[in-house]
């Protein structure tokens, strides 16, 4: 009805802008001042329009536009400082990404999003960064939002498929990293992320093959190249790392075993399954105390049956590793058959009797009768089926009358050899001994 009213423009713009619409009151704040270029308000609204879209320098021409018809009016000098305040965040922000601070850019998105809230540029960027930061649900609910109000938006379909990659579900991830590049062929990061997604699923996958095959030097070296692929996929990298980890359990390389399941746990302190592999680890190379503590991280974590007898088993070889070990004392494994067990103590007692060092010097003479004794001490649990069964299974020997300072190593030693008192060493050849009763 009357078309060349700036006031009427200016006013639909001003409800526009109440319900949020801030791209169709700029175009009308727009209009208003093409028609009256002295009109204050509507080079205000504009200005806030700008703002609210993210345009801070646009925002910064209309607030002085309005400070030169009215340069006492309050409204324009503070939302002109707010235009630059956001101007000062955006290029933080910008230096802040490229030093990787990603928690500093969400700051700074927060503080420019409070000025410019209709901004889907800010709301992707700190979107970007939540999923750097492994903050996938807020990372995932801004770029969900933004896909509510404009479905085909290429940034905010890249931050969901980022957001899934970094969750290791690949296969999703791509699904919406190809959605996005059908949006924009020249998205230089959904191209890249892609790319990445696409390699470590074919590594992976690849890796699992040789592995289940038997190949496990193949399955190194693909697992190997698929944690060069992105550092930045925490998640998937850790089950690398596990997975690399239990290849070199296979490959008898224990320690370097320990060091990838040691990794993963870095990338993902809740990997129950590294913890579990790195305690297997601990437990084959006798490090029980690494083992008790792994155990009980994941008994904390998952209480059930399995883990609880897993930690029951490393705190009773703990527990084993503590006292005198019989076996190495005696130089014998622990299946050794009753006949080695005899053998062994017959070349250990002869080989520490006091009697073969009466001429060592007094420490050597010491050394080699504690030695003596130990050897009696173990003949005499390993060669009792009942004593050897209580220290197989952990069980304290004191109990039940074996205490085991009562203990007499030259009782033993006549016992097992025969004769009625002392022995004396003679020498038979270079090296060789041979002994008699007196």
């Amino acid at each position: 009805m009357c078309p060349k009213n700036a006031s009427y423009y200016g006013n639909r713009a001003a409800t526009l802008m109440m319900l949020g619409r801030f791209r169709e009151a700029l175009g009308d704040a727009q209009q208003s001042v093409r028609l009256d270029d002295s009109f204050v308000r509507g080079h205000l609204r504009e200005g806030k329009c700008h703002l609210s879209l993210g345009n801070a320098m646009a925002a910064c021409r209309s607030f002085q536009r309005a400070l030169e018809l009215d340069h006492k009016n309050a409204q324009a000098q503070q939302e002109f400082k707010n235009a630059n305040a956001v101007m000062e965040y955006e290029k933080i922000a910008e230096v802040d990404f490229e030093k990787r601070d990603f928690r500093k850019v969400v700051f700074c998105m927060d503080r420019a999003l409070e000025f410019a809230p209709a901004c889907h540029r800010f709301k992707i960027l700190k979107a970007e960064c939540l999923a750097m930061l492994g903050r996938y649900p807020e990372a995932q609910f801004v770029a969900s939002d933004i896909l509510r109000m404009d479905s085909t938006n290429a940034d905010a379909l890249y931050v969901r498929g980022l957001c899934l990659y970094y969750e290791d579900c690949i296969e999703k991830a791509v699904q919406f990293f190809v959605q996005a590049l059908r949006m924009a062929p020249d998205h230089e990061k959904a191209c890249l992320a892609c790319r990445n997604a696409k390699a470590l699923k074919a590594k992976k996958e690849d890796g699992n093959k040789a592995f289940k095959e038997g190949n496990y030097k193949l399955a190194y070296e693909l697992y190997t190249e698929a944690l060069g692929i992105d550092p930045n996929n925490i998640k998937t990298n850790a089950k690398l790392y596990c997975n690399r980890g239990t290849v070199n359990s296979k490959l008898k390389k224990l320690e370097d075993a320990i060091e990838d399941c040691t990794n993963a746990v870095k990338l993902d302190d809740t990997y129950v399954k590294a913890y579990l592999r790195r305690a297997q680890c601990y437990m084959d190379t006798e490090q029980f105390e690494e083992a008790v503590r792994d155990y009980e991280k994941v008994y904390q974590t998952e209480k059930t049956k399995e883990h609880k007898q897993l930690l029951k088993n490393a705190q009773l070889e703990l527990k084993k590793s503590k006292r005198k070990d019989y076996y190495k004392i005696l130089g014998v494994d622990k299946n050794a058959s009753e006949d080695e067990i005899k053998k062994a103590y017959r070349k250990r007692a002869l080989m520490h009797h006091p009697d073969r060092h009466s001429g060592a010097s007094a420490e050597v003479q010491k050394e080699e009768e504690k030695k003596f004794k130990e050897v009696g001490e173990a003949f005499t649990i390993l060669s009792d089926p009942k004593k050897k069964t209580r220290y197989d299974s952990g069980q304290d020997l004191d109990e039940e009358g074996m205490n085991m300072g009562d203990f007499d190593a030259n009782n033993i030693f006549k016992a097992f050899f025969g004769g009625p008192g002392g022995f004396s060493f003679e020498a038979s050849g270079p090296g060789n001994f041979y002994f008699q009763f007196g």
